[in-house]
């Protein structure tokens, strides 16, 4: 299938490494360009040299109020041209209810759900019909996930935003989607198994809960965020996307 992408541009944050990282490595497959953001410079300038013709890199801060319109400036003048973009954040402070503290959470607002909302409204006001704002959220969004509760308060209210955006953009021609990752084998999910002080133990657990019996690559879900956020999925706007094995009991 042709996805149509050549030639189309994404700004996809977060894209140094991890989730971001593989969707940027998936849309440049595709014949997109994409400029890609991180919060150091040498690592920004390291990953965009990876990935080699077609992608470009910003050190952006999503808490910064000036990102949103320095990135979309950017790849203008880069590319001369903007079609969409995906926003992908590291995840926030893991911990249980009383252990997380109120700096914790003002950051992770700040990051993960203000951030998020200031891109996705900058993109909106420039965006034009076929244009398409992504979101990375989590499995969170619709089953809580034990020892992330920063995670599992914000992203279901990032998602209800993405819902609303995806509402009052239709009419424009311009999509919203979130994509909701679960066990994907990434340094973030590593690093939480290890946290339980047996990884290996964690992941064995873990697997036996997803029908596919194993974790999920970050290759997979970029192929999943391109095909999204492709004119090839034309007809799909306001979706929440589980890329998790099967992982969510419910529908």
């Amino acid at each position: 299938m042709d996805l149509g992408l050549k030639d189309r541009v994404y700004v996809v944050t977060g894209a140094t490494r991890g989730l971001g990282r593989a969707s940027a490595e998936a849309l440049l497959a595709e014949g997109a360009r994409v400029l890609i953001t991180g919060r150091e410079e040498t690592s920004v300038a390291e990953a965009a040299a990876a990935l080699g013709e077609g992608a470009a890199g910003v050190a952006a801060d999503n808490t910064d109020a000036e990102t949103p319109a320095r990135l979309i400036a950017e790849a203008r003048a880069r590319f001369g041209r903007l079609d969409g973009v995906l926003i992908s954040v590291g995840g926030p402070a893991p911990g249980f209810g009383a252990d997380n503290t109120d700096e914790q959470w003002a950051a992770a607002f700040d990051t993960v759900f203000l951030g998020a909302v200031r891109l996705a409204r900058a993109a909106a006001e420039t965006l034009t019909e076929g244009g398409v704002i992504g979101f990375v959220l989590s499995g969170s969004v619709h089953e809580p996930i034990p020892g992330l509760t920063i995670s599992n308060g914000l992203r279901p209210g990032l998602a209800g935003f993405a819902k609303s955006l995806a509402n009052d953009l239709g009419p424009r021609g311009i999509r919203v989607i979130g994509l909701l990752p679960s066990r994907i084998d990434t340094d973030r999910v590593r690093s939480l198994d290890a946290l339980t002080g047996d990884a290996e133990a964690a992941r064995a657990a873990n697997e036996a809960a997803i029908p596919l019996r194993r974790y999920g690559t970050p290759e997979e879900f970029g192929r999943t965020a391109a095909f999204l956020l492709s004119p090839a999925a034309s007809y799909l706007t306001g979706l929440m996307l589980p890329v998790d094995g099967g992982a969510r009991h419910g529908f």
